[in-house]
């Protein structure tokens, strides 16, 4: 039995007791009230409080059972707790480790197969992800879904480590239930007190591993509380670390681009990922200010090195897509001394935005004042050849998949064929992740313009940058 049956079943029982106590309670009160005299007279004044009380008794019972209803702690499909529930029994419980899994395929589950046989998988999935955990011998564990294809799930007592290794055994063993094929994302994250922002941070973990085309399952060790701090700390003091990545010409073998990666530095842990911040920024309501200081940073540090360097950065299209955002980067466009050429803002998105045309207006703004634009991960969704059917984007950097796996033949034909039809619309190609010198030389037999990765050099720290491109060296 799961757990969460187990505590519903103690809740009725107490609700049971809530509404039997008051009935016991109001027929001693009658039995009292009507045989208290020797001589038994049933007055009216007996008869009107023995009506009373039990229409009190009746209404108060069908009440208890009514909210009792409303308040189902149980998911109906799964019968493990719904959402709130689950904070609920959370908190109470002061639970440390929490985990988000979700079936990453559900709407490809949900087109080809039929409500009881998606119900029926729901169920065997719980079962067996309960047996699993029971397996593991944890001490204390609760479960709960999350809309309709996340599952999350709680520990007391135990250590990250243990619960992240029976989620992925569960994953690894599980990728077939019944007949359907089942894919999964999860990520897993300290907590103490903040359980429902915890919830939130796992979800927007999930949404980044989604976007990135690593299929890395994400932990973070930090919990919520003291990383949220970190991230907020690291922002008003403007503690960001900036590497440089560069790109070099294969043409040439010039080296004029630099993509920038940036990190938050914590002064008492490790430094921060962008999939470990970006989620709180994002919560926080932070991210356009983030966007904007890291623009500003980039233009400024331009100002400073040669003429013929360009600087490639992200900007998250919901910063893009702000008005009041879109105002403060052209004004800092505009105000700066450089050529607006030498700015790249990279873009990538997994879905098509509903208001493509006004989306594109943006960018052609942008484009107006003389940025440069490139489409980041190109191949990793559908939204990448829509994109590139409506907006002529000065750059495409493809999605590391087609670098990683070029060895393969249906891969380096497909990444030839576009890089051709880069070609043909006059767009710039880049190759990322290039770290071995057969890699390099397939993508020279392709013609691509660019490549990035540890074949060309490694990431440069900002006053290796600096030194290596500032306008001093040309004196």
């Amino acid at each position: 039995m799961l757990i969460s049956q187990k505590i519903e079943r103690e809740r009725k029982f107490k609700l049971a007791l809530r509404a039997g106590l008051p009935i016991l309670a109001l027929l001693g009160l009658i039995i009292y009230s009507i045989f208290q005299e020797e001589n038994i007279i049933l007055n009216t004044l007996a008869i009107v409080l023995f009506v009373a009380m039990s229409f009190i008794t009746v209404y108060f019972i069908f009440f208890i059972i009514e909210l009792s209803a409303s308040e189902k702690m149980l998911d109906d499909v799964t019968n493990i707790f719904k959402e709130q529930s689950f904070i609920k029994v959370a908190k109470k419980n002061k639970i440390d480790v929490m985990a988000l899994i979700e079936i990453s395929n559900f709407d490809t589950i949900e087109e080809f197969y039929n409500t009881f046989e998606i119900e029926n998988m729901l169920k065997i999935l719980v079962k067996k992800l309960n047996i699993s955990l029971n397996q593991d011998n944890f001490k204390f564990t609760i479960m709960g879904r999350r809309n309709h294809n996340g599952f999350l799930i709680a520990t007391k007592g135990d250590d990250k480590e243990k619960l992240l290794d029976a989620i992925k055994i569960f994953i690894d063993k599980n990728k077939k239930i019944n007949t359907i094929d089942v894919e999964y994302n999860f990520a897993i994250t300290d907590c103490a007190k903040l359980y429902d922002k915890t919830i939130l941070y796992l979800k927007d973990l999930i949404k980044i591993q989604k976007s990135t085309s690593k299929n890395d399952n994400l932990e973070n060790d930090i919990k919520i509380e003291d990383l949220e701090k970190i991230t907020l700390q690291a922002l008003e003091h403007k503690n960001l670390l900036f590497t440089y990545k560069p790109l070099m010409k294969l043409k040439d073998n010039n080296i004029n681009i630099y993509e920038v990666f940036v990190k938050l530095k914590a002064n008492n842990s490790e430094d921060l990922l962008p999939r470990f911040y970006l989620p709180i920024l994002n919560s926080l309501g932070l991210s356009r200010e983030y966007d904007l200081t890291i623009a500003k940073h980039i233009i400024s540090l331009l100002e400073k090195v040669n003429d013929d360097i360009s600087i490639a950065f992200n900007l998250s299209p919901f910063s893009l897509r702000d008005a009041g955002f879109q105002k403060k980067l052209l004004k800092v466009i505009k105000s700066s001394k450089i050529n607006p050429s030498r700015i790249i803002i990279q873009l990538y998105e997994k879905k098509t935005h509903h208001d493509l045309s006004g989306y594109l207006k943006i960018l052609e703004t942008l484009r107006d004042e003389g940025v440069r634009i490139c489409i980041d991960n190109f191949g990793s969704s559908n939204a990448s050849m829509d994109y590139l059917r409506h907006f002529k984007f000065d750059m495409i950097q493809f999605d590391r998949d087609y670098t990683q796996n070029i060895y393969d033949d249906k891969t380096s034909s497909i990444l030839a064929s576009m890089i051709e039809m880069s070609k043909k619309n006059s767009i710039i190609t880049i190759a990322k992740w290039v770290d071995k010198r057969e890699q390099k030389e397939l993508l020279e037999a392709f013609d691509i313009d660019y490549i990035q990765g540890f074949e060309v050099h490694k990431p440069l720290y900002e006053d290796e940058f600096l030194k290596n491109n500032g306008m001093e060296n040309d004196i």
